[in-house]
């Protein structure tokens, strides 16, 4: 079984697509998560912004960003996905630290007195 990871993944689509298209492709990759076995997927469609430079000759891009949590196999089925399609100009997944519980918390070791 593979290990567990909270993962954020933002991306950035085209300008110049419709509402139905952009809420299409957000559903897309919700969906390719939860097929992959991803649990608690958080999707913010965060709007469209400016970008701080032109990619791929355009000055604008809708942001979305999701949070979940699952293993390496579905970022990477995801990163693929994203670098093949047409809509997506950029995106970045980024693995949060999970802080360890107190019951996984390794004891701390006594110092014996000499």
């Amino acid at each position: 079984m593979s290990k567990v990871y909270e993962y954020e993944t933002m991306y950035i689509l085209r300008p110049d697509q419709g509402d139905e298209v952009v809420d299409g492709t957000i559903a897309k990759y919700e969906n390719f998560l939860r097929e992959q076995g991803v649990e608690d997927i958080q999707v913010q469609h965060r709007g469209k912004r400016r970008l701080a430079y032109e990619i791929n000759k355009h000055r604008d891009g809708v942001y979305v960003q999701m949070n979940y949590k699952g293993g390496g196999h579905a970022v990477a089925g995801l990163e693929r996905a994203m670098r093949l399609s047409e809509e997506v100009i950029r995106y970045l997944t980024i693995k949060h630290e999970v802080p360890k519980s107190e019951s996984e918390a390794e004891p701390e070791a006594v110092e014996a007195e000499a």
